[in-house]
């Protein structure tokens, strides 16, 4: 029987390169977005919508046993804790803890059915270590690692599992967006500023949504049955220093 992996956040970036990876696996991939990819099954979804979100996953849910779900979306947001508004605040949270709380909370019970699942959360290298000018965005990603955790320890008993991929410097739109929203708010030049971040890794470069995407398929994978409650760093050694 096909598998079926459920994605939010799986039209752009490392998301994207996720939902590829699995659909070039045999997987049915379901992607929950509000922009249209022509992988795998797109549902319209507005992430920061709880009801949305647990509405369209427990539908898939009545037809396709659930196998992996990839918590992928997120929205970015710099700034620190006097220039955040409680708005900024609330969108971050909407969309990257909340949203993930909606659809793990809606995929639980197929997993259960069937006594087996994996479930992976985006993560951040932020959920590690802090970072400047990054609150709410680093808040929420911390809150994000407690969630694989706390899941794991809940759901092990009907073996399934839940870790968390903590990226570092990932070129994806959203690092570009980062960037162009530093750049015009300080007038710094972009090409500088992308060398420069590329210079802050030990590795010297930027990742690749790709290499996001092998690992976060490796944990989906049977290989990785013994892995759960774990914070899986993929940073280039950034957090190592």
């Amino acid at each position: 029987m096909q598998k079926v992996c459920v994605i939010t956040g799986g039209s752009s970036g490392i998301g994207l390169s996720i939902a590829h990876l699995f659909h070039q696996n045999n997987y049915l991939v379901f992607n929950l977005d509000l922009s249209p990819s022509e992988v795998g099954v797109f549902k319209a979804c507005d992430i920061s919508d709880t009801q949305q979100v647990e509405q369209i996953i427990t539908n898939i849910a009545k037809e396709h046993t659930i196998n992996v779900l990839i918590s992928n979306a997120g929205v970015h947001f710099s700034g620190t804790i006097e220039n955040t508004t409680e708005e900024d605040f609330d969108k971050v949270f909407s969309i990257n803890v909340k949203g993930a709380y909606a659809a793990i909370k809606a995929a639980l019970p197929s997993m259960k059915d069937v006594n087996e699942g994996a479930i992976i959360l985006m993560a951040s290298d932020q959920a590690l270590i802090a970072k400047q000018n990054s609150f709410a965005y680093n808040l929420s990603k911390a809150s994000l690692a407690s969630m694989a955790k706390t899941t794991a320890l809940d759901y092990a008993q009907y073996n399934i599992r839940a870790n968390a991929v903590c990226p570092g410097t990932i070129e994806t739109p959203l690092y570009h967006k980062a960037i162009d929203n530093y750049c015009e708010k300080s007038g710094a030049d972009k090409t500088q500023v992308h060398q420069e971040e590329a210079a802050l890794q030990p590795l010297n470069r930027l990742g690749k949504p790709e290499e996001v995407a092998e690992l976060v398929y490796f944990l989906a994978s049977d290989k990785a049955k013994f892995i759960t409650g774990s914070l899986q760093v993929i940073d280039g050694g950034y957090t190592a220093q």
